[in-house]
């Protein structure tokens, strides 16, 4: 039966293995970065505080976490149809967003070895974190007779370059969001243990501590160059990558409402408090956070999902390639005025620029 399904829905690239989800916009993104501009930065203003959140990642409080139990050592068949695709679907991003910090990390690590031995020490540490995390989540797809073949991911995808202050931004937002992501379903269903259909979901109350120490690090490294949030351009960078992160979020997750209605969530409402929270957490070293509590913030996202129901419907139909991109074109120009009016709502200043440069 699993098998049928599983034929059914995904395409393998040999038995067993499962092609990788096409890289779209919205796709968990491989990066690198001016591996010599790392090495030669300064955090001796804030060495100290590095260094005990360094001596965190040497306790590895999650040593002996991640093992299967017996839980795990059941038949999958019944979750089947639609929210067995979706939920696949759900392990694969999450294992290739993982995998994709593993790799910058351990990149990071391995770089600035010799240069930096205290930055290099706690990127190699988060790496094994991620590694961790993304080697549970590839196992947790075997349960489904699919997995994802990590070494062909590291030599097919592409890698988005980000200079280094811009890794920083992004990998905090990404570690801190992610903590959200886990803690809030991690309590939904610790409240709601008949809406748990799978067993990965009680490791993620240990397993989101990572993330947040891992942001904690970022914020850090921030603290520690000051220059990076104390100018006019650190503000508007901060608010892009902060609507971008939010953006991607909620287009892809309502995309996905299936899936959260299976263990009992309401995608939007989980959306919007994982945005809330984050923003929140992120006031206490951007600049600035957005202003997510005005109407019209997710009045223009709601517009951006119907243009991308749309443009699926396009994709999908029967016309030529020159007149779908025609259809497409005006869809495409509404989501980005969408995003640059999103962009330009007035942002909420924080006290984070003035604590940074004490």
């Amino acid at each position: 039966m699993v098998d049928s399904l599983k034929k059914q829905t995904f395409t393998e690239m040999r038995p067993g293995v499962k092609v990788p989800a096409k890289e779209t916009i919205l796709t968990p993104r491989f990066y690198t970065t001016d591996f010599d501009e790392m090495a030669k930065m300064d955090i001796s203003v804030n060495e100290d505080e590095l260094i005990a959140i360094l001596e965190e990642f040497r306790a590895d409080y999650n040593r002996n976490h991640f093992v299967r139990d017996k839980e795990f050592a059941q038949s999958w068949e019944h979750i089947d149809g639609e929210t067995r695709r979706l939920f696949v679907e759900f392990l694969e991003r999450s294992c290739t967003a993982e995998f994709s910090g593993f790799l910058l990390y351990k990149e990071l690590g391995r770089r600035l070895k010799d240069k930096s031995p205290v930055l290099a020490e706690c990127f190699t540490l988060m790496s094994r974190d991620e590694a961790r995390h993304a080697g549970f989540l590839n196992k947790a797809m075997s349960d489904f007779s699919l997995s994802l073949d990590l070494g062909f991911l590291t030599k097919s995808r592409k890698y988005t370059f980000f200079k280094p202050k811009f890794i920083f931004y992004a990998t905090y937002l990404s570690e801190k969001i992610g903590y959200w992501r886990y803690i809030t379903i991690y309590r939904h269903l610790e409240s709601h243990p008949e809406d748990r259909i799978y067993p990965i979901f009680r490791f993620f109350e240990n397993w989101c501590q990572d993330e947040n120490r891992h942001g904690d690090f970022f914020d850090a490294i921030m603290r520690a160059k000051p220059e990076f949030l104390n100018d006019w351009k650190a503000k508007l960078w901060c608010r892009f990558f902060l609507l971008s992160v939010f953006v991607t979020m909620y287009l892809n997750d309502i995309q996905r409402a299936d899936f959260y209605a299976s263990i009992g969530l309401n995608a939007r409402d989980y959306d919007k408090y994982v945005i809330e929270k984050t923003n929140e957490t992120s006031g206490r070293v951007f600049p600035v956070i957005l202003d997510v509590e005005t109407p019209e913030f997710y009045e223009r996202l709601e517009v951006c999902i119907k243009n991308n129901e749309k443009l699926a419907a396009i994709a999908n139909s029967n016309r030529t390639g020159f007149v779908k991109f025609f259809q497409k074109l005006p869809l495409y120009v509404s989501n980005g005025w969408q995003f640059l009016k999103l962009y330009l709502v007035k942002p909420i200043e924080t006290a984070s620029m003035q604590s940074s440069i004490r």
